[in-house]
C-alpha cells in the first residue's frame, strides 16, 4: 500500500498459525487509515437496537437493584459508584481480583484516559495494593483509589508499610464480605451453598492500617457511607476505608461454566 514506511516483503508471522485471505504488512496507524477510506459507512441501526433492548433489560433486572438496593446490606455497586461520583469520574481506579474487580469495572464511570489498572483475567489476588502504589508514583497529581476484598487485601497487606513510608496518598477501599466472594458466588449458585474454604477470618483492617500510621474507618450502614467516603477522599495522605458488604452480594450478569453467551443469567432466580 502506498504511503507506508519500508517493511520486509516477507515475514515468518504471516500464515504461521492461521491462513490469511489477504495479508497486510505495515504500520497499523497508517494501514488502518488507508483501509478506512475503502470501507462503506454503515450505521448498523438494527444491530445497535438489539444492544439497547438488552441494556434496558439489564438495567431493570440488575443495575437498578445494585445501585438502589431494597435490602439493608450494602452492595459493592453502590460503594463503587459513590467513589466515581465523588471524584467526578476522574480518579485512577485500581482493582484487586474477585467480585470487587467486577463491581469496579462495571460501576466506575471513566471520563479521563489512563484511569483503569487491573490484572484482567489472570486471577492475581494481591495485585491491587502494589499496583495502586505504582499508579500513585506515576500520577502523583491524581486521585488514586484501589478496590480490594478482604481476601486479596491479606495477600499484600504488608505494602501498607511502603505506602506509609513513602506517604503515598492512596485511598484503599476494602469491600469486606467475610468471603472469597467470587468463588463463594459459584458455590452458592451451582453447588447448593456448600461453601468450602471460602469463608475467611480477617483481621481488623483499620487497626492494621493504624499500626502503620495510616488512618481509617469501618462503615457498617448505608447512612454513614457518604460522610466517611468524603472524609477518605479529602484526607491528605493514605487512608483505608473498610466497608462491610452484604455477605451474599452477587455480581451479575454471568455466564455459567460450559454455557454460551446466549445462556447468560441476570439473577439467581433464573437458576431456580
Amino acid at each position: 500500500m502506498t504511503g507506508l514506511p519500508e517493511v520486509p516483503k516477507r515475514t515468518p508471522e504471516i500464515d504461521k498459525n492461521i491462513k490469511t485471505d489477504v495479508a497486510l504488512i505495515g504500520d497499523a496507524k497508517h494501514t488502518l487509515r488507508l483501509l478506512s477510506t475503502l470501507v462503506n459507512e454503515n450505521k448498523h441501526s438494527e444491530w445497535l437496537a438489539e444492544f439497547k433492548a438488552a441494556e434496558d433489560i439489564e438495567k431493570l433486572k440488575v443495575i437498578n437493584n445494585d445501585l438502589a438496593p431494597k435490602k439493608p446490606g450494602l452492595t459493592m455497586a453502590e460503594v463503587v459508584r459513590m467513589v466515581s461520583d465523588l471524584t467526578d469520574n476522574s480518579a485512577v481506579v485500581i482493582t484487586d481480583v474477585g467480585q470487587n474487580q467486577m463491581a469496579a469495572a462495571r460501576y466506575s464511570k471513566f471520563e479521563a484516559s489512563r484511569s483503569w489498572v487491573t490484572s484482567g483475567g489472570l486471577g492475581t489476588m494481591g495485585f491491587g495494593l502494589p499496583a495502586a502504589m505504582g499508579a500513585k508514583f506515576g500520577a502523583p497529581e491524581r486521585q488514586v483509589v484501589v478496590f480490594t476484598g478482604d481476601g486479596g487485601m491479606q495477600m499484600t497487606i504488608q505494602e501498607l508499610g511502603t505506602i506509609a513510608q513513602e506517604n503515598l496518598a492512596v485511598k484503599i477501599v476494602v469491600l469486606n464480605n467475610h468471603f472469597l466472594g467470587m468463588v463463594r458466588q459459584w458455590q452458592e449458585l451451582f453447588f447448593e451453598k456448600r461453601y468450602s474454604f471460602t469463608e475467611i477470618l480477617s483481621p481488623d483492617f483499620v487497626k492494621v492500617a493504624d499500626a502503620y500510621g495510616i488512618p481509617g474507618h469501618v462503615v457498617h450502614h448505608r447512612n454513614e457511607l457518604a460522610v466517611e467516603m468524603k472524609k477518605m477522599l479529602d484526607h491528605d495522605g493514605p487512608y483505608l476505608l473498610e466497608v462491610m458488604i452484604e455477605k451474599e452480594d452477587n455480581i451479575f450478569p454471568m455466564v455459567p461454566a460450559g454455557k454460551s453467551v446466549s445462556e447468560i443469567i441476570l439473577s439467581s432466580d433464573e437458576l431456580k
